[in-house]
Order: C-alpha cells, then sequence, then structure tokens
C-alpha cells in the first residue's frame, strides 16, 4: 500500500470497521487494519458521528460523481489514540494527548489551488480528494461512518471543550451545521438589530436561528413542519410563519412585510434545501438586501427566476458549500458558551450502532425534527 507508514509484515495492527459506499443501495461495514499515524497526523476512534442530509444524498446517489466509492461520515467527535511525530497541540494550541476528545474538520485543504492562493479555504478545489478516496487507499479511514477516523497532517482539528464532552453528539453537529451557518451569516454580514429570514427549520436553520439570535438580530423563520416551528421558538425566533397557515407564496410575503413594516429583511437564508425557497426568498428582501444561499446542495434542479429582479433591488447573493477551517473553533466555543441556553440535543431524534447505519440513514430522511447519530464504539 503506496505510501503506509506501517506496511504488512511488521508490527501488527488493531482492525477497525466503517460503512462504505459502493453506489446508490450498495452500502456495506468493511474492516481494514488500522494505519500507524504519519508525521503530523492523529489516529482516532470515532466516539460519536451524526446523519447529516448529504449523507442521505449521498446513499441515494443524488450527488453523484465524485461520490461513489467512499467511506460515509463527515461529522464527528473523536477520541485521540496515537498522534503522529510532531503532533503536540490541536489547531488552537491546545495541548493533546490519547484520551482527548476532539473534532476534526471534516475537509482537507490542499494549499496551492486558486482559491486558497487567494485565501479562500472555504473555496478550496480539492478539498473533497482524500474523502472520496477508495478503502483500499491509505489512509483508509477516509469517513466519520466506522470505528476509527484519521487526521491528515494539517488537517484542521480542535479539543472539545469540557462543556461539551458529555454531548458529543452535540458536539458533532458543529462541524457542519453550525460552522457553516456561523460563517454564511458573517459573509453577508449580519448585524445586531437588522432583521434575518430563515427559510427552513431543520439542522441548519435552526443553528442559524441561535446564532442570528446571538447576534442581536431579529429573527424570522418560515417552516412547514409544525414540531421545527415549536423549536424554533425555543432556539430564539422571534417569529414564526407557518407555512401551514401562509400556504402561498404570496400570503408568506404578505406576512413577512407585516414583520417588517413594508420593508422586507435586510437578510434571508436559504436553508431548507428546497429549490423553489431561492425565488420566495429574494422576494423577502427590501432594497439592498442580501440573500445567502446553503441548502440547495445538489445540482440539476432548476427553477424559474427573473435576474432583473436582483438587479432592480440591487439584492446582493451569498452562495456557499463550506466554511474557513477555523471556524470549526468558533463553533465549538458558541456550543460550549450556549450549551444551557438552546435545546440542542433534540435535534437529534435516535442514536444507533454503526452496524443498524442502514435504519440511522433512513430516520434521517424522514420528516422528524432532528436527525440520526452512530454510536460506533457501541
Amino acid at each position: 500500500m503506496d505510501g503506509e507508514p506501517n506496511p504488512e509484515g511488521q508490527t501488527s495492527r488493531p482492525t477497525g470497521e466503517v460503512v462504505y459506499f459502493y453506489g446508490p443501495g450498495e452500502l456495506a461495514v468493511r474492516e481494514h487494519p488500522v494505519p500507524e499515524p504519519e508525521p503530523g497526523a492523529v489516529v482516532t476512534e470515532v466516539v460519536r458521528t451524526n446523519v447529516c442530509g448529504s449523507d442521505v444524498h449521498i446513499s441515494e446517489g443524488r450527488l453523484g460523481e465524485p461520490f461513489v466509492d467512499m467511506v460515509l461520515g463527515h461529522e464527528a467527535v473523536c477520541r485521540v489514540t496515537e498522534l503522529g511525530p510532531g503532533v503536540e497541540t490541536d489547531y488552537a494550541g491546545n495541548e493533546i494527548a490519547p484520551g482527548d476528545l476532539v473534532a476534526p474538520v471534516y475537509y482537507l485543504t490542499c494549499q496551492h489551488c486558486s482559491a486558497c492562493a487567494r485565501g479562500e479555504f472555504h473555496n478550496c478545489q480539492e478539498s473533497y480528494s482524500y474523502k472520496t478516496k477508495s478503502l483500499e487507499e491509505f489512509p483508509h479511514f477516509h469517513g466519520t461512518y466506522g470505528t476509527h477516523y484519521y487526521v491528515h497532517p494539517n488537517q484542521h482539528f480542535y479539543k472539545v471543550p469540557d462543556a461539551l464532552t458529555e454531548v458529543p453528539s452535540v458536539a458533532a453537529a458543529a462541524n457542519c451545521a453550525l460552522s457553516q451557518v456561523m460563517f454564511g451569516l458573517d459573509q453577508v454580514d449580519l448585524e445586531y438589530d437588522e432583521t434575518v429570514v430563515i427559510q427552513g427549520a431543520g439542522g441548519l436553520g435552526l443553528n442559524a436561528t441561535a446564532y442570528a439570535n446571538e447576534r442581536g438580530a431579529e429573527v424570522i423563520v418560515v417552516e412547514g413542519a409544525r414540531n421545527r416551528l415549536k423549536l424554533a421558538k425555543r432556539f430564539g425566533a422571534d417569529h414564526v410563519v407557518d407555512m401551514n397557515e401562509y400556504s402561498s407564496v404570496d400570503e408568506r410575503i404578505e406576512r413577512v412585510m407585516e414583520l417588517t413594516n413594508g420593508e422586507g429583511a435586510d437578510v434571508a437564508a436559504e436553508l431548507a434545501g428546497v429549490p423553489e425557497a431561492f425565488t420566495e426568498g429574494i422576494e423577502l428582501l427590501q432594497t439592498g438586501g442580501r440573500y445567502l444561499e446553503v441548502g440547495n446542495i445538489n445540482p440539476g434542479s432548476v427553477v424559474d427566476f427573473d435576474p432583473g429582479q436582483l438587479t432592480r433591488e440591487s439584492i446582493t447573493v451569498e452562495a456557499m458549500v463550506q466554511y474557513d477551517p477555523w471556524y470549526l473553533r468558533k463553533a465549538l466555543s458558541f456550543l460550549a458558551d450556549t450549551i444551557d441556553v438552546y435545546p440542542y440535543e433534540d435535534l437529534l431524534d435516535e442514536t444507533f450502532d454503526l452496524a443498524e447505519f442502514e435504519a440511522a440513514l433512513e430516520v434521517s430522511a424522514g420528516k422528524g425534527v432532528g436527525r440520526a447519530s452512530l454510536d460506533p464504539q457501541s
């Protein structure tokens, strides 16, 4: 195995398991020896990994290439088992040792593509290249649906704050939903006393609601699931627009205008993953408003759209699928500071053993408030 520090024939290594995705409907638990860490790397055991909506999409084949022949999973809290030579701290300078809980950023920036050269690490053109490798390629444990996970040299990881060590599923969620919406709302410069419309009250939307509330914004949440609407209020929404009550686009626009003195919101964020929400969201903004697009990640979903509306209303659109890696540290700190303020644990429905991954994916594909997590060490 080219490049592996501990080739066959040397000291015996423990064996771990991963959930491997061959293609739509073709998933299986596979075994592989756990590699020895190279300089700058960290070998970990996965304590908890959450099922993200994108994992469901990958398992259904909705993302296409290159998301096939790969280990699933990316939201995780891991326990350090081995430190490679030269590793003494996490990426915030905290001392690290075997037994510590860490959260690894789920992607690795190449630091040499044109986006990285511009300092836009969230736009790294190679960020998924290692994650989508075959299980047979070193270091094998490329995803977090497994008993172990390999943190590469130059891959950001952060020690889990003490306030979060007893809630690993909550800390694991920082790696995707919370980091992403914090980064996105910062990119559109959400400010104190501004009004923001959050479209969708799933994991992304509820985390965004909490963050916007802590930023001092007035938060309006648009959602159709009644259980999610109740949670939105607990996560700091000032107003909720129930899509069962306001069933048409025109009715929802009118309601948002009523809540904003007829002007429209300063910021709107599409966090539902519904293509039609984009065209509706533009209508909810005031002249000069800012729109954040995060939820729609599947190419090929097309809606009718009038670009002249953006021009005439001077609307700025920011779209992003990742965050700068240091935002994971910010997200963990945010969770630690607000763990007693918002009901983060209610965002997760059930926890399954690794072998029950199919049930976990099925739960997360449903219409519940939260989603499932996997406990690979159970």
